[in-house]
């Protein structure tokens, strides 16, 4: 029996709940519109899933089936009990409007006369707007999405000009993150070109005006008004903002995180921290750990709530600038964002390149850093790889994080044999040469490295909504164009700070840990390191197999891989070879090992059986290592296919586009 015949059973039998599940696989199943249109039916008549049937009426629109009636039944079904909550909306936008000083044109169209009607597809600002005169619908959208898709800051000379802006959440951005002309002292408006008044008015059905008409900073100009950008403010309304001096930006006005991510160790991570480091329009700093950052903010709440009144704050933070203190101690309910943006100001260098008399707002430039990152994996009831990984909650949990309302990500990757073969010699440099000796002992490090899949985008992660990866071979050997590509992601204009590295404005910083020497500025050495000392063909076979989507998404070639294929026999011989692996997890923990007393009756144990314990430790380590290697790779040999731990499939960052005219070099494979 068919999908549909199932469902018809059961229908029949009064199984609502059976039958729901099975039209909704008939609706996908079957090819012939009757029986796509009688399954969506079901479904919405009986309270299923609402979006299967919206989107099968759509589909069979689209396709010309009884157009008419398939238009009928999404008016009645969806526009029309959402019809009055649209109009309301729509006439109380005109009246805010007609109000405004900066909006020239005020014949606003009767609601029955606009255009465009927009079908309200879910309970989270989703529509699919139909055009009435084509009777065409257009594909979904959310005005609420948190993406910023364009780069409005690109030229910061002249006030910012956006065309056809119909984002609730962007708008809302240009209000939120460019200054007042009082304040920077010049007139700085952020001028909205509509290129179409019904159009324009259209769209006040589904946004608010209200939050972006604040403070008076925005002008309209309609269609060809276009021609009055920029205006004089002066010679027209009598304002002449040189009169005012360039006022400090405010705690309050810091809204925006540029987060950059640590997908692993040796990534590339100090590279992109000197290219950020002097830009105009950030405040930027070296990583820092996540979890000293917290402490950091918790003491510094403390410590203000102790000094009783403003003038003890002050004494109590002789180091800080008076005037930071001063409004973080009388703001009337500061947040950890607003702490923690203090703390950021407050470090030396933290704002010493910025531009204090920019059009925008500087975005923070924050880079949290980890010891390691670790994903562990599991699989689900259903079967399903579930990754996850602690230090990744930690970031999503963090207040700070959540504290600011436009989010910007962007996540390095190096070559992943490359990046763990430098991790491997920073950890066994690490391990050997400190004091204490333990400070980063070998992990089972080729399982952590195939398991980080960091880059994925979880679909219920805010971090992540507005993300790119961006290799760092690229920005190594073809600078002019990542940079300038990353910029506009990040929406920041291409400055000359980006054409060198440095640390505190100091150009072509060196750093040395551990005696290995970072490769300074645009040196392409790092980008060509095998490491081989430090990992053999079997485990970086193993890394490139276990990872060929990943390669092949971002565009490396393999070089130990050929594309075999590979059975259970053939990969657990790869294991069987982590030999170079094996060689440094038995040199670091025989260090750890060694200090260990063994005690038999309270007695101290003789030499022999001490060292007989302490060989055994040492075997049962690599053993759990060699059993987690199995049971890990049994899991990945069932596909490359991963949820997060509600069962939402994760899907790869999308990569950054480099145009290929400011290509200096071929592109890295």
């Amino acid at each position: 029996m068919t999908s549909l015949e199932i469902a018809r059973s059961l229908a029949g039998l009064n199984q609502t709940e059976d039958a729901l599940k099975a039209y909704s696989l008939a609706v996908h199943q079957e090819e012939g519109p009757e029986e796509k249109l009688e399954a969506a039916l079901y479904i919405l008549q009986n309270n299923g899933d609402y979006r299967i049937s919206y989107t099968t009426f759509l589909e069979l629109y689209r396709q010309g089936f009884c157009r008419e009636d398939m238009l009928s039944l999404v008016t009645q079904a969806f526009y029309e009990p959402n019809a009055q909550l649209l109009k309301n909306r729509y006439e109380r936008n005109c009246k805010r409007l007609e109000q405004y000083p900066y909006l020239f044109r005020k014949d606003f169209p009767d609601f029955e006369d606009l255009p465009i009607r927009f079908f309200p597809y879910d309970d989270h600002h989703g529509y699919l707007p139909f055009h009435v005169a084509e009777g065409r619908f257009e594909e979904f959208v959310n005005v609420r999405d948190t993406i910023i898709s364009r780069n409005f800051f690109r030229d910061l000379e002249k006030p910012i000009l956006a065309k056809d802006v119909f984002s609730q959440y962007e708008l809302e951005y240009l209000n939120d993150n460019v200054r007042r002309s009082e304040d920077v002292g010049r007139e700085n408006h952020v001028y909205l070109h509509y290129t179409n008044w019904e159009t324009f008015c259209a769209w006040l059905q589904v946004l608010n005006v209200k939050p972006f008409l604040e403070n008076d900073k925005v002008v309209f100009l309609i269609e060809d008004e276009l021609s009055q950008y920029p205006i004089d403010f002066k010679e027209r309304f009598g304002i002449d903002y040189s009169q005012f001096p360039v006022r400090p930006v405010a705690l309050s006005e810091y809204n925006r995180l540029i987060w950059h991510t640590q997908l692993s160790s040796h990534n590339g991570g100090d590279f992109f921290n000197e290219i950020f480091d002097a830009h105009p329009n950030l405040v930027a700093l070296p990583s820092v750990m996540l979890s000293s950052v917290g402490e950091v903010v918790e003491k510094l709440k403390s410590d203000l709530k102790k000094a009783g009144n403003l003038q003890n704050a002050i004494k109590m933070f002789v180091d800080w600038n008076p005037r930071l203190v001063a409004e973080l101690y009388s703001m009337r309910d500061p947040s950890d964002k607003d702490y923690f943006v203090a703390i950021y100001l407050n470090q030396r260098g933290g704002t010493t390149h910025t531009d204090k008399a920019a059009r925008i707002v500087p975005a923070l430039f924050f880079q949290p850093h980890f010891h390691n990152i670790i994903y562990n994996l599991h699989v689900d009831r259903a079967g399903r790889a579930v990754l996850h990984s602690e230090e990744h909650d930690n970031v999503r949990s963090s207040p700070i994080f959540q504290g600011f309302k436009y989010i910007k990500t962007f996540t390095p990757m190096r070559r992943p044999t490359t990046s763990h073969g430098a991790s491997m010699r920073f950890m066994y440099k690490s391990a050997t040469e400190q004091e204490d000796g333990k400070s980063l002992l070998m992990r089972n490090v080729v399982i952590d490295r195939v398991l980080n899949r960091s880059f994925m985008l979880d679909p219920e992660d805010r971090l992540y909504h507005d993300s790119i990866l961006v290799r760092f071979e690229d920005g190594k050997l073809n600078p002019k164009a990542t940079f300038t590509a990353l910029a506009a992601f990040l929406d920041l204009p291409y400055t000359e700070s980006l054409t060198y590295c440095s640390e505190d404005g100091k150009t072509d910083p060196t750093q040395t840990v551990y005696g290995i020497k970072n490769a300074v500025g645009f040196d392409t050495a790092t980008v060509y390191r095998t490491y081989d000392e430090y990992v053999n063909d079997s485990e970086r076979k193993y890394i490139e197999y276990f990872m060929r989507d990943v390669y092949a998404f971002y565009g490396y070639d393999f070089h130990y891989y050929d594309g075999e294929e590979m059975d259970k026999e053939k990969i657990m011989g790869l294991i069987e070879d982590f030999t170079t692996l094996d060689r440094y997890v038995r040199e670091t923990w025989k260090n750890v090992y060694s200090t260990v007393e063994v005690q038999r009756n309270g007695q101290e144990a003789s030499q022999e059986e001490t060292e007989w314990i302490r060989q055994e430790m040492l075997e049962k380590r690599l053993k759990e290592y060699h059993e987690n290697r199995v049971e890990v790779t049994n899991i990945l040999m069932r596909g490359l296919r991963f949820v997060n731990e509600n069962g939402q499939p994760l899907q790869m960052m999308p990569k950054l586009q480099l145009d290929p005219d400011l290509l200096e070099q071929p592109l890295y494979h």
